[in-house]
């Protein structure tokens, strides 16, 4: 089951304190970004942020799954409502993932 884009839409805008963030489809679900960096994944409605040790600070209970069959394990976010803790989660992953590469001229 796919994503349904008001859901998209809404984390797009619990995440929007952290910075630009943009949402792209990519196997019929999303990968979410800010600023650039992509920071998780949207899948079957589900939000998952990758791991960090700023998020293990952040995190009031720790809750590790794959997105999808054969991924590495995610934070997944249970409690999207809350878009103070989600923004400041989002922008904490963010400083410790490196920055988007350059793409490659032909």
């Amino acid at each position: 089951m796919a994503s349904q884009p008001d859901f998209v839409q809404y984390i797009a805008d619990q995440c929007a304190r952290a910075g630009v963030i943009t949402v792209r489809r990519m196997f019929g679900d999303y990968a979410i970004y800010c600023d650039g960096i992509v920071f998780g994944l949207i899948c079957d409605n589900r939000f998952y942020v990758k791991p960090t040790e700023a998020g293990r600070r952040l995190l009031p209970a720790i809750d590790l799954r794959p997105p999808y069959e054969g991924a590495k394990d995610y934070f997944y976010i249970d409690d999207v409502d809350d878009h103070d803790l989600i923004s400041r989660l989002v922008s904490e992953t963010c400083k410790e993932l490196p920055p988007p590469g350059k793409k490659k001229k032909k």
